[in-house]
């Protein structure tokens, strides 16, 4: 990707990347908090402030540089402290707490795309061309993030899922992974295995999307 092309989307992706990540994270420590763990809260994590969330390589330089080489948008936000123990039904409610992340970009994908429509539906406007943009990147952002959290792969959401809906000796054995659980994911994005893993995912939220909303 050219320098000016890079800035153009540097542009159009800021706003939906901060949505993003302040979204998912703080859903985390929101329901967290709604079942019984305060860790978040009382680290301040439960904000709509952008800057609480931002991992500097995570969230800006891996992003720029997936950009830059034209492969999978990838990265990460600084992930909300949750002390699963402290949960009323730690086993159990580590489901909702790990699925909120992930339902947050969902929600947040269908809002975006109600507002690529709305730009559709008004060509001739002076806000056409940059909402279209913003939306289409709002989309790809929040599909993108849903998708890849949703792998069972601890310290994923996907993979506490998967530990909090296994049986107690294999839901163990799967946790036992979590340390080295963001190695091979970043192994996995440096090789073409990741991105033949999400592309069909993502494609199949974009179908379903393009059913929702017409567009």
């Amino acid at each position: 990707m050219q320098i000016d092309q890079l800035i153009q989307t540097i542009a159009l992706a800021a706003i939906p990347v901060l949505f993003a990540i302040t979204l998912h994270e703080a859903a985390h420590g929101y329901v967290a908090r709604h079942f019984g763990d305060m860790t978040a809260a009382q680290a301040g994590r439960i904000s709509l402030n952008p800057m609480r969330h931002i991992d500097p390589f995570g969230t800006v330089i891996l992003p720029l540089l997936t950009l830059w080489m034209g492969g999978i948008l990838f990265g990460w936000a600084k992930p909300v402290p949750v002390n699963f123990a402290a949960l009323r039904n730690p086993k159990k409610d580590m489901l909702w707490v790990a699925i909120a992340g992930p339902a947050s970009n969902l929600v947040m994908a269908m809002a975006w795309a109600l507002i690529y429509k709305m730009g559709l539906m008004f060509p001739e406007s002076y806000f056409a061309d940059p909402m279209l943009g913003m939306a289409m990147w709002g989309i790809k952002i929040n599909v993108v993030l849903m998708v890849l959290n949703l792998l069972p792969l601890p310290p994923l959401d996907g993979g506490r899922v998967a530990v909090s809906l296994l049986p107690h000796r294999q839901a163990f054995q799967l946790a036992k992974i979590e340390p080295y659980g963001m190695f091979i994911l970043i192994f996995l994005a440096i090789t073409p295995v990741l991105s033949l893993i999400l592309s069909p995912l993502i494609g199949w939220v974009y179908k379903l999307l393009s059913l929702l909303f017409g567009i």
